[in-house]
C-alpha cells in the first residue's frame, strides 16, 4: 500500500507510511520496517531477504541440535569408558 500510494504523499515515503499506519492500526515504525523488508525481498534494497533469514534461522537451529547431540554422545562415551575401566579393574 505504501508503494502504491507513495505518489499521493509527494513530500516523502515517511508521510505515506505515517498516513497508512494510522489507517491500518499499527505504528509508523512497524510499517516502515515491513516496507524496508519488502524492498529487500524484491531486490530494491540491499540486505537479507525474508527467505534468507528463515534459512539462517533453520541452520542455526540445526547447529544447536547437533551440538546438543554431540554433547550427549560425548557424555555417553565417557560414561561407557569409565564403566569399562571399572570392569577391567575388578578381579
Amino acid at each position: 500500500m505504501v508503494l502504491e500510494h507513495g505518489g499521493d504523499h509527494a513530500s516523502s515515503q515517511w508521510a505515506a507510511i505515517g498516513s497508512i499506519a494510522a489507517k491500518i492500526g499499527c505504528t509508523a515504525e512497524t510499517l516502515r520496517k515491513w516496507v524496508r523488508q519488502g524492498e529487500r525481498d524484491v531486490g530494491q534494497r540491499p540486505g537479507t531477504t525474508t527467505e534468507e533469514r528463515e534459512r539462517i534461522k533453520a541452520l542455526e537451529r540445526e547447529v544447536r541440535e547437533l551440538r546438543q547431540a554431540n554433547e550427549i554422545l560425548r557424555k555417553a562415551s565417557t560414561y561407557f569408558a569409565m564403566a569399562e575401566l571399572d570392569r577391567r579393574s575388578k578381579p
